[in-house]
């Protein structure tokens, strides 16, 4: 049956609904017949009639093909198809009349009008029937997903109007949060609720829920997608009609708010002004170039008109991404852009490139600066951001190169995890190099300046607080804060960079420089501003309707309620006012000597245990987490 459907042309089909409709036409008017009081049979009538009707079917079917009707689809057929088939069987009507009062037989008009309104209804109801003959074709011979529609309210019993004449799809029920509406019948479907979607789908052996709720903010409609998906449903959620024609924007073109607005103070300026001769014509390397860091620090110094920038970096796509972006912006500047893929624990590439490229200038902010990942790979942190440094920096020593800025992190003040101490252990590295440095170049450290900046957190840095919140909500939260009380120094990027580039070209060596970040921000405010500046409402035990929630999950290994800027009072004010100086005690070279000998060999034996007593005894103001005091 569904081979000879197919067979069949569109041309063809129409000619089989026509000879159809002019088939029904005596059947029609027999009833018609039937249905009157008159005073001979209805067939004897019907053959007094027969000279008539051919003429009846001539005009009926001739105005029915003017009019297209026989072409409408059987699935297309609505209520502007219906308005004129009306048109046609008032046609049939009055010229059965006509013809009847001219010619013969004398029948009463109320007899044509019952006709016309029995022709109309048999042509309505025998597209009908063929539909639902064809759609139980198509059903037996084509498997249809069976579909459970959440959501009974306009937009749902839309879906289920449209899908009852889908040749693929099947809708089985549906499934709304409206108490109202639950155990209703909604256009042939019932309704249940959601606590019953188990049961219907394993009753039903439904794959696949259509969500068409699409007044409902994304959070929530994300909590229930990832609800239902862990039934292992397929879920595809509709979007409102005013969204398809236009009226509404699509929620997919909605963009995150810059991480910058959350910034509790007035962005700091710190322009370079002339202090830009300590880069320009010079050949400056960034190490970790395609980080948050170190891929502003390139695109700035671009500004400073060095004469070649060495982009040195470990992940390939992130210097393939940052080399790629700083080239579009050098045509006719003069600039040399140079791509390194390398670590700087390499020493003999480290030597190698700042040999080849004669650097002048070092920006050292390749380092691993995940808390909790350190926390749980020690060693490998340890390797990196400590010997990375005392790699990079000696190398620079010995090659003669003018500045090396350290870039550091508030958590090496007094820290309570890993990261944070091997950015301590690299400042004291850097350190002991200033402390052995003589300008006049007649000392072992050669004439290289030696610093470090060190700040607090980077808004929209990669890993930071912000972008992570942000993912939370769009996948329907919760928003997870580690302890109500947590308070963090919070930057910019702009800042954070023009604060390194501007302390590298003041220093005079050693200095530990720092920014005026003003006071710290609570996490858990913050965690409420970002929910809020994306549109959603904050969900708690006051607004147990709201859209987002935010979960308490308890500080993680190593974090700390609050950082420090300095393992010091004193601070001393620079030529900018924003830019502070700080005063702090240093390891002697034998005492640096010591601590790297002890780290080289408890990294190359894997001892972590070890590794952490180093710190432990080498780091001031070093606390072990809990987990760390639980196994030494």
């Amino acid at each position: 049956m569904l081979k000879l459907l197919e067979a069949l042309t569109r041309q063809q089909k129409a000619m089989v609904i026509l000879v159809l409709d002019l088939g029904l036409l005596p059947v029609a008017l027999f009833f018609a017949l039937m249905l009157q009081n008159m005073p001979s049979s209805s067939l004897t009538i019907l053959g007094k009639m027969l000279p008539l009707i051919p003429y009846v079917l001539l005009g009926t079917g001739g105005l029915s093909y003017w009019l297209g009707i026989p072409r409408v689809q059987l699935i297309a057929y609505e209520r502007h198809a219906v308005g004129l088939t009306a048109l046609v069987a008032l046609f049939a009507a009055l010229s059965a009349a006509t013809l009847c009062a001219i010619f013969g037989p004398k029948l009463p008009a109320g007899l044509f009008v019952v006709f016309g309104l029995i022709y109309l209804l048999l042509m309505v109801a025998a597209r009908a029937f063929l539909l639902q003959v064809v759609l139980a074709v198509y059903r037996r011979a084509r498997p249809r997903a069976r579909v459970l529609i959440y959501g009974a309210g306009n937009t749902g019993t839309q879906l289920a109007q449209a899908l009852k004449a889908h040749d693929g799809i099947d809708p089985v029920a549906f499934v709304d949060d409206n108490k109202s509406l639950q155990g209703l019948v909604l256009m042939g479907l019932p309704v249940y609720a959601p606590s019953r979607i188990s049961k219907v789908v394993e009753a039903r052996r439904i794959k696949r829920v259509l969500l068409a709720m699409p007044s409902l903010s994304s959070p929530k409609q994300a909590r229930i997608i990832h609800r239902l998906q862990n039934l292992g449903l397929e879920v595809q959620a509709l979007p409102s009609f005013a969204q398809l024609i236009g009226e509404e924007a699509l929620v997919e073109k909605l963009t995150p708010v810059a991480p910058q607005s959350f910034l509790s103070r007035d962005a700091c300026d710190v322009p370079l002004q002339t202090n830009a001769g300590s880069y320009a014509g010079r050949v400056v390397l960034v190490s970790g170039a395609g980080g948050s860091i170190g891929s502003e620090l390139s695109r700035q110094l671009l500004a400073c008109r060095p004469t070649k920038l060495v982009l040195y970096e470990l992940s390939e796509l992130a210097l393939y991404t940052i080399h790629q972006e700083l080239s579009q912006h050098l045509e006719g500047a003069g600039i040399e852009l140079v791509p390194v893929l390398g670590s700087v624990t390499d020493p003999r590439q480290v030597r190698r490139v700042l040999e080849r490229h004669k650097v002048q200038v070092v920006l050292h902010a390749a380092a691993y600066k995940h808390v909790p990942l350190v926390e749980t790979n020690p060693l490998p942190g340890l390797a990196n951001n400590v010997f990375g440094t005392q790699t990079l920096a000696s190398a620079a020593a010995e090659f003669g190169v003018e500045r090396f800025i350290l870039v550091s992190s508030d958590k090496a003040v007094r820290p309570t995890n890993v990261m944070g101490a091997s950015k301590r252990m690299a400042e004291l590295i850097v350190q002991d190099l200033a402390s052995r440095c003589d300008p006049s170049g007649d000392s072992s450290a050669g004439r290289t300046v030696f610093t470090m900046v060190r700040f607090g957190n980077v808004l929209g840095s990669s890993g930071s607080v912000i972008p992570l919140f942000q993912e939370q909500i769009s996948r329907g939260g919760p928003v997870t804060v580690t302890d109500p009380q947590v308070k963090r120094y919070f930057m910019t990027i702009r800042e954070a960079v023009q604060l390194v580039l501007q302390a590298g070209a003041e220093a005079k060596g050693g200095e530990v420089f720092v920014l005026d970040m003003g006071e710290p921000v609570s996490i858990l405010q913050l965690a409420r501003q970002v929910i809020e500046a994306a549109g959603y409402s904050l969900r708690d035990a006051d607004h147990p309707e709201g859209d987002i929630a935010i979960e308490i999950i308890g500080l993680r290994p190593g974090e700390k309620m609050q950082e420090e800027l300095t393992l010091s009072s004193e601070l001393i004010r620079t030529a900018h006012p924003k830019i502070l100086c700080a005063r702090e005690a240093v390891l002697s070279e034998i005492e640096v000597a010591a601590f790297m000998r002890a780290l080289r060999q408890a990294v190359a034996v894997g001892d972590e245990k070890g590794a952490r007593q180093i710190i432990l005894r080498w780091v001031e103001g070093y606390v072990q987490a809990d987990r760390d005091r639980k196994t030494s």
